[in-house]
C-alpha cells in the first residue's frame, strides 16, 4: 500500500513551483505509464500556464489550493480549493490565476 501526504505535496511543491523557470512542479502519485489511472499533483505560479493540450483519456482536475482557468476553445472554467472540474474531450490549457495546485487524474484510453 502506498500513502501520501497532499498537504505536504501542495507545499514542497508549490515552493519548487515559485523558483523553477517555468512555473511549474508536478508529481505523478499513483500510476504512469504503465498504468490505465494516472494521478499528478500539478502546481502552478501565479500568472504561468499548460499550453493547450489533448487528453490522452478521461481526465478531471481537482483544485487543492489556489484559482485556476480552464479554457477548451471560447469556454472558461474558474475553479477555486475544493472544486472538481471535468476536463472536456478536446484541446484545453490550464491557467494559474494565482499560486495553484490541482490533482490531474486521467483514465488513459486503451488503443
Amino acid at each position: 500500500m502506498q500513502k501520501e501526504s497532499l498537504t505536504a505535496l501542495v507545499r514542497h511543491h508549490l515552493e519548487t513551483a515559485s523558483t523553477s523557470s517555468s512555473g511549474r512542479s508536478a508529481h505523478t502519485i499513483y500510476g504512469g505509464h504503465e498504468r490505465v489511472l494516472r494521478q499528478t499533483l500539478v502546481a502552478l505560479r501565479a500568472g504561468s500556464d499548460l499550453d493547450e493540450h489533448e487528453s490522452p483519456g478521461e481526465a478531471t482536475l481537482q483544485v487543492l489550493h489556489g484559482r485556476v482557468t480552464l479554457v477548451a476553445r471560447e469556454n472558461r472554467w474558474n475553479g477555486s480549493p475544493g472544486d472538481l472540474i471535468v476536463i472536456p474531450d478536446s484541446r484545453h490549457a490550464l491557467e494559474a490565476v494565482e499560486d495553484s495546485v490541482v490533482l490531474l487524474t486521467v483514465a488513459v484510453r486503451i488503443r
